[in-house]
């Protein structure tokens, strides 16, 4: 879907974050060596392809493991990654009802998760028809790390992002503050 056949308000809505001032606030973390900074994502956010292997566990079950995987990069919240369908098992997902609405990728459809007798409802979410620039990662499922037993970048176990609203995964790499933690509503 091109810019120009979005509906009104999501357009007014993009443009309205475009027109936010960049760079990095002064009040937040600098990074150091070797990190990098949420403030320095852009807006809109970026998508890049991740070399380093993918991994969610769930119930004592590996969900999904990938070296073809993609990370979305926003101003402010740790990266969202993104698994192809073909690494996840699709049996273990149970398609929910729910849809979402990203202001950038368009519509997300969700699934819970099942292992034995552990449900972990509406962790999981993909973007069938993802809008212009976002279309890599049509049918790639994204987990909600802090209803999973174990999310994994490159062998590190990560932190789910605080207050779980937009499900980012956090390295000991990346430095904030992140979106979702206490006083952070009006971001």
């Amino acid at each position: 879907m091109s810019e120009d056949d979005l509906p009104r308000h999501i357009r007014r809505e993009r443009d309205r974050w475009r027109n936010l001032s960049r760079g990095r606030p002064r009040w937040m973390v600098e990074p150091g060596p070797g990190q990098e900074s949420v403030w320095d994502y852009p807006r809109p956010p970026r998508l890049e392809r991740v070399e380093q292997e993918l991994r969610v566990e769930f119930g004592g079950v590996e969900i999904a493991r990938t070296r073809d995987g993609y990370r979305v990069c926003e101003t402010s919240s740790p990266p969202a990654y993104y698994f192809p369908p073909d690494d996840v098992r699709r049996d273990l997902l149970m398609s929910e009802a729910r849809t979402a609405l990203c202001e950038w990728k368009g519509v997300a459809s969700y699934w819970s998760v099942r292992v034995a007798d552990r449900v972990a409802e509406q962790t999981v979410w993909a973007y069938p028809e993802p809008w212009s620039g976002f279309e890599a990662i049509a049918h790639f499922f994204a987990f909600n790390a802090s209803l999973m037993d174990g999310c994994f970048v490159g062998g590190e176990q990560i932190r789910p992002q605080p207050g779980d609203y937009y499900g980012g995964w956090v390295t000991e790499d990346l430095v904030g503050p992140f979106k979702g933690e206490p006083g952070t509503e009006h971001w």
